[in-house]
């Protein structure tokens, strides 16, 4: 069959001008980092229960029976504990049930309240798994989940300066920060619950953008020495042209996996399935359009 695998209908070789279009895209992204940012004070992120205080459960059923997720959210809702979350798992008969504790009430007593509304809804279930997160343990979370992705950030700068030069690291570094506020900008638009694992999803983002950039920084300090005379703009689109093929077989084999994990994975996965395809994809675009572009405008030393 020619043609197959369709790997091979990919060009060899390309000839894209990418930084023709830097400016245009760098307008779009301006935009949409600033939109990104208001929309994570207003209306604001949907906290998980690591994050707001909270407890959890896992309720389930005898093998064989169905447990029932809308009669068990149901239940609960009407108890007014905040947002409650209902994920089923595993298989029909099991689910793990989220929700707030008030702050004039005692841990034990919400519990108890959920349980005796459950039972009453669907019968009597078993209960096992519960964790109880204050508000104060919530806070601390949420402010190692934000030092965990600073951290990130300052060590992949720290990195790149040594391997490449210092504009090579602002270069990454502002694609980073590009992809981690419109990463979060795509939480807030769609209202995935902001959790740890969902900070485990943008820190796995950062990793990916790093990699696709430091391919495409390699390729242009190797091009830099290999061709003195050529103008930086050509020598940028060359060495994206010439990455060009293994960026779209690499970002396109993650985000087809993705996209299959949130759509069979469950709804516990599905939030942060999209997450992370969304962040390959804007991390793929960050290294042709935010990290190289910068070089551009600060230059580079090509003497040596």
């Amino acid at each position: 069959m020619r043609g197959w695998p369709l790997i091979k209908l990919l060009p060899q070789k390309t000839n894209f001008r990418f930084v023709k279009y830097a400016p245009a895209a760098g307008v779009i992204s301006i935009i949409l980092c600033v939109a990104s940012i208001v929309g994570c004070f207003y209306p604001g992120l949907n906290m998980g229960i690591d994050f707001r205080g909270g407890a959890s459960m896992e309720v389930s059923k005898p093998a064989g029976q169905v447990l029932e997720l809308d009669k068990v959210r149901g239940a609960v809702s009407e108890l007014g504990l905040g947002d409650v979350q209902v994920q089923g798992i595993d298989s029909a008969a099991s689910a793990i049930v989220r929700f707030q504790i008030p702050e004039d009430e005692g841990q034990s007593a919400v519990v108890a309240r959920v349980e005796k509304a459950i039972d009453e809804a669907v019968g009597e279930v078993k209960y096992s798994g519960v964790s109880v997160v204050g508000s104060k343990v919530s806070g601390e979370l949420f402010t190692s989940g934000l030092l965990a992705l600073g951290a990130a950030i300052v060590l992949m700068f720290i990195y790149i300066w040594f391997r490449f030069e210092p504009q090579f690291g602002f270069g990454a570094v502002a694609g980073l920060v590009h992809d981690m506020v419109l990463t979060f900008g795509l939480i807030v638009l769609f209202r995935f619950e902001f959790s740890l694992n969902t900070v485990a999803a943008i820190l796995t983002v950062i990793g990916y953008s790093m990699n696709d950039t430091v391919v495409v920084f390699d390729r242009l300090r190797e091009n830099l020495r290999k061709y003195k005379t050529m103008p930086l703009r050509e020598v940028i689109d060359l060495s994206i042209n010439e990455t060009l093929s293994r960026t779209i077989i690499t970002g396109l084999t993650t985000v087809i996996v993705l996209i299959v994990l949130a759509v069979f994975g469950g709804e516990a996965l599905r939030g942060f399935s999209i997450t992370l395809a969304f962040g390959v994809v804007i991390g793929t675009f960050s290294s042709i359009y935010v990290g190289a572009p910068i070089i551009l405008l600060w230059g580079v030393d090509r003497s040596g």
